[in-house]
């Protein structure tokens, strides 16, 4: 009885260090990457590109895909942290003098590195591929929708779609724009190209409530159409003219393999597909092996520092991880076999890691 307490002592106190020590970790990488990622849809969103409401949303569906890398590398740093703070504390040696062996050590974190493969699991098979999506279809709505209200005053925009705008201003309650300036590039319906020019006082958007389509409305302006290679041009003079944005039936449709859900990619035989499956599986399995190469890392001795094997480590997750990329491009090219894929590269580091703690083993971690 006194045994089983002292263990479940042992095992709250260590898993407790654990995970502190990975959560600020994963906090501080978490803020690096969103940071970057924040700045530059920031400045798409500051040069019209994208309206500034949707960042927000932006934001939230690539936490999932932010999380699914960062979980294994600060869980990884965690333990090798943790660990090295009771190495230099003595504690580890106070912990093997009571019959604490490496294996249970291992033991022991492998229980929260379970948790963290479960987390990393739900992202990569669920949430990733979910919150990608959704960004894809918003990002695409807006370039496919043309929504005017991102549009910077006094510069000259390209919408896509071959379409450019210039709007000189706009109105105190932004509902408005002045002077506004459309080139557009099309094709008429027999097929023959068509450029096109409009120039109009004012302009607004609106959306008809029975068919839920969206129209630009401009007011008091003119229109050119020229044909290339032609030597004249159609002039109309408006009052009023709506140009439809978009129709409310409209469905964007996205067909990549990052986007497509696990069920989807289990069922396919596309080798893209199999990459970014082998890729999902390999994430939480990844948990697991850098749970045992940190086991032996974290050992230091005390005129060393807890981060003395930090950069070392950091090396060998960098490397492990460039090799999976590496190997789901190869799959997706077909230079990999799908039947080889990524496995041996995770074999290599799952022996790496039992090389290592076999030789912990042998010297007691002491």
């Amino acid at each position: 009885m006194e045994h089983r307490e002292s263990f479940l002592i042992i095992f709250r106190y260590l898993t407790r260090e654990i995970l502190l020590t990975m959560a600020a970790v994963a906090g501080v990488l978490l803020l690096v990457i969103m940071g970057s990622r924040f700045i530059r849809y920031f400045t798409d969103a500051a040069e019209g590109d994208i309206p500034a409401s949707i960042l927000g949303t932006l934001m939230l569906f690539h936490l999932p895909g932010f999380l699914e890398l960062i979980l294994p590398l600060a869980f990884f740093l965690g333990i090798l942290l943790a660990y090295g703070q009771l190495y230099l504390n003595s504690e580890i040696t106070v912990l093997v003098a009571c019959g604490t062996s490496p294996r249970r050590l291992l033991t022991i974190s492998l229980v929260p590195a379970t948790l963290v493969a479960i987390l990393v699991a739900l992202c990569s098979l669920w949430l990733t591929p979910a919150g990608a999506l959704n960004n894809a279809v918003t990002l695409e709505e807006q370039r496919s929708q043309l929504d005017f209200s991102a549009l910077a005053p006094g510069r000259f925009q390209d919408l896509g779609a071959g379409r450019t705008v210039y709007v000189e201003g706009f109105t105190d309650n932004q509902t408005r724009m002045q002077n506004v300036f459309i080139s557009e590039r099309q094709r008429r319906t027999d097929g023959t190209p068509e450029d096109s020019v409009t120039r109009a006082q004012s302009g607004y958007q609106t959306v008809d409530d029975d068919t839920g389509s969206r129209f630009l409305v401009l007011a008091d302006g003119e229109r050119y159409s020229v044909d290339p290679g032609r030597f004249e041009a159609e002039r109309l003079e408006f009052a009023t003219y709506a140009v439809r944005l978009s129709r409310a039936d409209e469905v964007v449709e996205i067909d990549s393999p990052e986007y497509a859900t696990t069920l989807a990619l289990l069922g396919s035989d596309d080798l893209r597909a199999h990459a970014q499956l082998q890729w999902r599986f390999g994430l939480p399995l990844m948990v697991f092996i850098l749970t045992l190469m940190a086991m032996p890392l974290s050992k230091v001795n005390p005129r060393q520092g807890r981060f003395a094997k930090l950069l070392p480590a950091i090396f060998l997750h960098i490397s492990y991880l460039s090799l999976l990329l590496a190997a789901q491009d190869a799959i997706g090219r077909g230079a990999l076999p799908v039947a080889v894929g990524m496995w041996p590269i995770h074999a290599a580091y799952l022996a790496i890691g039992l090389v290592m703690m076999q030789r912990a083993q042998q010297k007691g971690m002491r």
